[in-house]
C-alpha cells in the first residue's frame, strides 16, 4: 500500500514539474517545414528601402582638390560624434529629411528624396555637382537605421545598424538571443513606411522564414518576442503559484485515507 502511494505521488510530481519546464522542441530554430534546398536559391525578398520623412541622411562629397568639396558638407573635416548605444559611435550631424520629404543641401538648394533609394539620391547629388567639380565622389547612407527589439531575449533594447541590409536574425543575434522563454513561433514585426503602420508575424521554427516579407528588416522596426506560458506562470504572485501544489497536495491526502480506509 505504501509502495502504491509513493509511487502515485512520484508521478504527480513529476508531472507538475514538466509542467513547468520548456520543451527541446521549443527551443529549436529551423525544425519544421520541408527540408532546405540542396541547391543555392536566388532571393527574392531584398527589400528596396526607400527614404521617409523624419530619416537621417549623411550625404559625403569628396573631390581630388578638398577645398573645393568644402562648400558641399555641412562639416568639411569630418561630422562629430556621439554614442547612440547599439552601434556604437554615430555621427551627430545630418540631413534630416522634412515632412515634404525634401532636404537642403548647402550651394545645391532643396532635393526631393522621399521615396528614393539611397543610391538614387547619390546619383541626384552627383549630376547637381557636375558643374562645380570633377569626378565628385558622393556616399548617402542612413543615420537613423535603427532597429528596437522588444520582449525575451537577453539583452533588449534599441541597436543602430551601419548596413542597410539586415535580418531579423541578425537583429536578435545582437541582441543576445531568445531567451528559453521566448516564443519563437510568433515573433511581432511592427514596421511604419508611406505613413502606414503594419504587423508582421515571423516564426523561426519554420524553414520557409527566409521568404518573408518581414525577414529583411528596414529602418526604425521593432521586434517584439513575447513570452511563453510557462514564462508567464513563473512569474505570477506567490499565492497563484501554490496553488497546483495545494490541490496535489490534497488529492494525494485524500488518496491516502481512501487507501488506508480499504
Amino acid at each position: 500500500m505504501t509502495s502504491t502511494i509513493k509511487n502515485i505521488t512520484l508521478l504527480i510530481l513529476t508531472a507538475l514539474f514538466l509542467s513547468s519546464c520548456v520543451t527541446h522542441d521549443e527551443l529549436l530554430n529551423f525544425n519544421k517545414g520541408p527540408e532546405f534546398p540542396t541547391a543555392p536559391e536566388a532571393i527574392q525578398n531584398l527589400p528596396q528601402l526607400t527614404i521617409q520623412p523624419d530619416d537621417l541622411l549623411s550625404i559625403r562629397i569628396k573631390a581630388l582638390d578638398p577645398i573645393a568639396a568644402m562648400p558641399f558638407n555641412i562639416d568639411p573635416e569630418g561630422m562629430m560624434n556621439m554614442n547612440m548605444g547599439g552601434g556604437g559611435m554615430r555621427p551627430l550631424i545630418g540631413y534630416l529629411v522634412d515632412r515634404e520629404g525634401t532636404i537642403d543641401m548647402p550651394m545645391l538648394g532643396t532635393i526631393k528624396v522621399l521615396g528614393r533609394t539611397t543610391d538614387e539620391v547619390r546619383q541626384i547629388v552627383l549630376e547637381k555637382l557636375e558643374p562645380f567639380l570633377n569626378n565628385p565622389v558622393v556616399s548617402v547612407r542612413f543615420l537613423n537605421f535603427r532597429i528596437t527589439v522588444l520582449g525575451e531575449v537577453l539583452q533588449p533594447g534599441t541597436f543602430f545598424v551601419a548596413n542597410e541590409r539586415v535580418t531579423v536574425l541578425d537583429m536578435l543575434g545582437q541582441a543576445g538571443d531568445i531567451t528559453p522563454y521566448g516564443n519563437r513561433t510568433n515573433i511581432l514585426v511592427i514596421r511604419e513606411e508611406d505613413g502606414q503602420r503594419e504587423f508582421g508575424r515571423l516564426n523561426i521554427q519554420e524553414r520557409d522564414i527566409f521568404k518573408s516579407p518581414f525577414f529583411y528588416l528596414q529602418q526604425n522596426d521593432v521586434i517584439y518576442v513575447e513570452p511563453l506560458q510557462v514564462r508567464t506562470a513563473s512569474i505570477r504572485d506567490q499565492s497563484t503559484r501554490i496553488l497546483p501544489w495545494l490541490s496535489a497536495i490534497t488529492a494525494l491526502t485524500t488518496l491516502a485515507l481512501t487507501l488506508s480506509n480499504l
